[in-house]
């Protein structure tokens, strides 16, 4: 099988033809095939809270949400969000009309980008971008619009000058993501509101990719771009359980806008997944409820994660850029003498047991990103030593 018909078409829409599988399935194979430390792929190596996955045991046993949960999601989970929107940033949404639950935040932004954008519109979002955007945008027919963080001062940042360059009269929406994956980049109050300027200015709508933002490790904490003047009604703003509470195969995400918003995203959705996760509604419900020394617990943990696996990074001789927010860290290769982030991080498993994932991937221009790899933190804190420990070996 060549994967063409008779008449030469390719099986695959070519809307995904520069897609194929995604680096985290390929780099997570090779880890398992070597025996490496995975620290490419997203994901925690312990679960959540046990009093959260008893929620989701309770669920099943009582026969709540064993069937099809309601379009827009369990009423308990819909006024969690809302509590939890309105208790932590200040932004009311109602329940019933504002709020929408999806197969994970991935869907959220395949539903929401395909509701919103039509063939021909630009989309800008910022390079380094998570692979699924992307994805998400050629399904849509629309064109992405890079504005690339650019390493400055330790840091990778914004260049608002660029990203106002960036629209044009054919721009539809801005795709925002802070905390920042893959970089760790945290947008300042500044530069947020500078975004929302030019969104109002320019009649513009926003995506925003939240599900970081219950670790944001400064004291400034989370700042929802929808809390900003004139952004309310144009901001799609997205979030997520799994990297909050560490049970990332639930898939329960969500999306919080203007009636008319939701709305379009979910007449997408419902065609997509129609509904998903029903157990995992009611365990996610109770997990918002948690209270406030849970989240603070959780982000001073991830913190001296980050820092073990900073501290080991840099003796082993890589440039790190200590993240802000999330929990994942970027790094130069070329002071170890390298330059070509795959080459580097197919070759790591077998020569330090461990495995990262080359962060050109998320860029349009891979030269860009050629020199950049990414490490995940999310582990067990004898986990990150021992990877620190092999990578000391480069």
């Amino acid at each position: 099988m060549t994967g063409m018909t008779s008449t030469e078409r390719p099986y695959l829409n070519r809307r995904l033809a520069e897609f194929g599988t995604t680096i985290f399935a390929e780099m997570s194979a090779l880890a398992v095939a070597t025996g490496a430390i995975n620290l490419g792929q997203g994901f925690p190596d312990t679960d959540g809270p046990e009093e959260v996955r008893e929620a989701a045991v309770r669920a099943l046993r009582d026969g709540r949400g064993n069937q099809y949960p309601p379009g827009p999601g369990i009423p308990e989970l819909r006024t969690a969000i809302a509590e939890h929107q309105l208790g932590r940033y200040g932004l009311s949404y109602d329940p019933d009309t504002e709020m929408l639950v999806t197969a994970g935040a991935t869907e959220a932004i395949a539903a929401s980008l395909l509701a919103l954008v039509e063939p021909g519109d630009e989309v800008v979002a910022l390079e380094p971008y998570y692979d699924s955007y992307a994805a998400s945008i050629a399904l849509a027919g629309g064109k992405r619009v890079p504005v690339t963080l650019r390493p400055r001062d330790g840091a990778f940042r914004l260049d608002l000058d660029e990203l106002r360059a960036a629209v044009t009269d054919r721009t539809r929406l801005l795709l925002v993501n802070t905390p920042h994956n893959p970089t760790g980049t945290v947008l300042t109050r500044p530069e947020l509101a500078a975004i929302a300027r030019l969104a109002v200015e320019r009649d513009l709508l926003v995506v925003t990719d939240e599900v970081y933002e219950h670790l944001v490790f400064d004291d400034a904490g989370h700042l929802p771009l929808a809390s900003f003047p004139g952004m309310r009604e144009r901001t799609v703003s997205i979030g997520s359980a799994g990297k909050t509470f560490s049970f990332t195969g639930w898939k329960v995400g969500w999306v919080t806008a203007a009636p008319e918003l939701v709305s379009a995203v979910r007449s997408v959705k419902q065609f997509l997944t129609y509904v998903s996760s029903g157990p995992f509604q009611y365990a996610v419900a109770e997990a918002l409820a948690l209270p406030d020394s849970y989240f603070e617990d959780f982000r001073r943990s991830m913190l001296l994660r980050r820092d073990i696996l900073a501290e080991g990074l840099s003796a082993a001789g890589f440039e790190v850029f200590k993240p802000a927010g999330t929990y994942f860290i970027t790094t130069d290769i070329r002071p170890l003498g390298e330059k070509d982030g795959f080459a580097f991080c197919r070759a790591l498993p077998e020569r330090a047991g461990v495995v990262a994932i080359p962060n050109a991937v998320f860029y349009d221009d891979r030269e860009a990103g050629a020199p950049f790899v990414r490490f995940a933190f999310c582990k067990r804190e004898e986990v990150l030593l021992e990877a620190a420990r092999r990578l000391r070996s480069l």
